[in-house]
């Protein structure tokens, strides 16, 4: 039997090209065209794991060492749950991917005498990848967005600093939230502080009293150029509080309110 090694690892990329980018639409993970690209082509080296004489155990755990390289080069490293969760959706879609194309292969391509099954026609590993992989796949992320309705408040937005720094971030929509500034009525963006880099505690940083479910108290803010939100625009005229705890929402860097949705149109 020839095997064609080319036309192998490009079919093997061709899929984890589709799965990184299917996890990129279910998860709302913030990616690009060239880290899906590089990061398909590092799960494309599996492949090259037929050729190297392994035993089951250690193939299973080079196989999932190198799923875990593929997310995180592909959407970053934020902690252990950011991390698995990216990395269960991306099995479960080809669990999907690789259950359709082997049903489809038994019944276009196999054929059967009582128990015994032959070979007999072409295999649709090619076709599949061309036509019905992105068909199956779509079906699959359309329920998926259906069924994760949380994720639809999850914006990806670039958050431009006086200083000229750029910060790229996932913010989630809180309808509830309506913190704002006493003085000015700004909203009020709750960013984790470990996305600024500048020296905010010198003299950039505003007081701004706030009052919470019978707490209150003095939260840091600074003042921003401008923000650009996917799917709105860019806003103005607001504020970015500097929140010392970790936002507890998988993948989200900032929480803002409905508000900033309303602000200033740049």
């Amino acid at each position: 039997m020839k095997i064609y090694i080319d036309l192998v690892l490009l079919l093997n990329f061709g899929f984890d090209l589709i799965l990184l980018f299917v996890v990129a639409i279910l998860l709302r993970r913030q990616t690009n065209l060239k880290r899906l690209i590089l990061g398909a082509l590092v799960g494309s080296i599996t492949i090259l794991s037929m050729f190297i004489e392994m035993k089951s155990l250690e193939l299973f755990l080079v196989k999932i060492l190198i799923s875990i390289i593929m997310v995180i080069i592909t959407f970053g490293y934020r902690d252990i749950h950011y991390m698995f969760k990216n990395l269960f959706y991306l099995y479960t879609s080809s669990i999907l991917l690789g259950g359709f194309l082997y049903f489809l292969n038994l019944q276009f391509s196999y054929h059967n005498e009582g128990l015994v099954f032959y070979f007999n026609g072409l295999s649709v590993n090619v076709i599949a990848l061309i036509i019905l992989s992105p068909v199956i796949l779509y079906c699959y992320v359309k329920q998926g967005l259906h069924l994760k309705n949380h994720y639809h408040h999850y914006y990806h937005v670039d958050i431009y600093l006086k200083s000229g720094e750029v910060i790229e971030a996932t913010a989630f929509l809180d309808t509830g939230n309506h913190l704002t500034d006493p003085y000015k009525k700004r909203p009020i963006l709750l960013m984790n502080k470990n996305l600024i880099s500048i020296n905010y505690e010198k003299d950039l940083a505003l007081l701004v009293p706030y009052d919470a479910l019978n707490y209150h108290g003095l939260l840091k803010c600074i003042i921003p150029d401008r923000i650009f939100i996917q799917g709105v625009g860019f806003r103005s005229n607001f504020l970015i509080g500097i929140s010392n705890e970790k936002i507890q929402l998988d993948g989200v860097d900032c929480i803002m309110g409905s508000s900033l949705l309303e602000g200033s149109l740049i």
